[in-house]
């Protein structure tokens, strides 16, 4: 698990740079254009909750407790909704928001799976 949300880590802020640099691409034709869309800062808004999950990752990878798969979990699927409910002609923000609900389920298979307590040993 540790290595797991190491490399889901590294994973999702080099993915966050990715989409940053699309959703600015993005901001930028949409006020070219004047159609009033939202894609390039929903983009904008996914990225940086990537990147806060992915940085989260990382941080609590040693840890035992579940507070930090908690969080990631959150981070990843507001981001998705955001990005999915937001994308409009920015079709490939709906790649990325699959994407971040992926990493938001796997964090929530994390907490279930591993956050059971352990019993303690009768002396």
């Amino acid at each position: 698990m540790k290595t797991f949300k190491l490399v889901g880590g590294i994973l999702t802020i080099i993915l966050s740079v990715l989409i940053t640099l699309q959703s600015c691409a993005a901001g930028v034709s949409n006020a070219l254009d004047g159609n009033g869309e939202i894609g390039g800062t929903a983009g904008l808004f996914l990225a940086i909750m990537m990147m806060t999950g992915g940085i989260v990752m990382i941080a609590s990878r040693g840890s035992e407790k579940r507070g930090g798969a908690i969080a990631c979990m959150i981070l990843f699927v507001l981001g998705a909704a955001v990005g999915a409910f937001g994308a409009g002609s920015y079709t490939d923000l709906n790649i990325w928001a699959v994407i971040s609900l992926i990493f938001g389920i796997i964090n929530l298979i994390l907490v279930i799976r591993y956050g059971k307590k352990k019993p303690e040993k009768a002396e």
